[in-house]
């Protein structure tokens, strides 16, 4: 079953990749470049899924992570932290914001696919 996918990334190569990925799975995605118009993206979209990065300009992903799950209408939405910046500080501070997966880069792209498909699962 198709699902909603917004990738927030400023990185035009991990943005493409991903998109394709996605839309190979079936699913409908949205693209936002910072984390202001990521934000924005997902109160106007609702996607079921949000795949975040943290460093971006004008808004890091912890930010956005935060705003979604201070939101009562946006709380449920599954985050996937993407992100290079892949110490142990950074996981823990991700997962305690409220994300449900927190992966490296760089990705397995099968691992990144089965990950997703996991976290959408769970809301079937």
């Amino acid at each position: 079953m198709s699902k909603r996918i917004l990738i927030v990334d400023d990185e035009p190569n991990i943005v493409i990749s991903l998109e394709f990925l996605m839309m190979r799975e079936g699913h409908e995605v949205r693209v936002a470049r910072d984390g202001e118009a990521g934000l924005a993206a997902v109160r106007e979209h609702r996607p079921d899924l949000v795949v975040l990065d943290v460093m971006m300009p004008k808004l890091d992903g912890f930010s956005v992570l935060a705003s979604i799950r201070a939101d009562p209408d946006l709380a449920h939405t599954r985050v996937l932290m993407l992100t290079a910046k892949g110490r142990e500080a950074e996981r823990e501070k991700g997962l305690a914001l409220g994300a449900d997966a927190y992966m490296p880069k760089p990705f397995s792209t099968r691992e990144l696919v089965d990950r997703v498909k996991e976290l959408l699962a769970a809301l079937d």
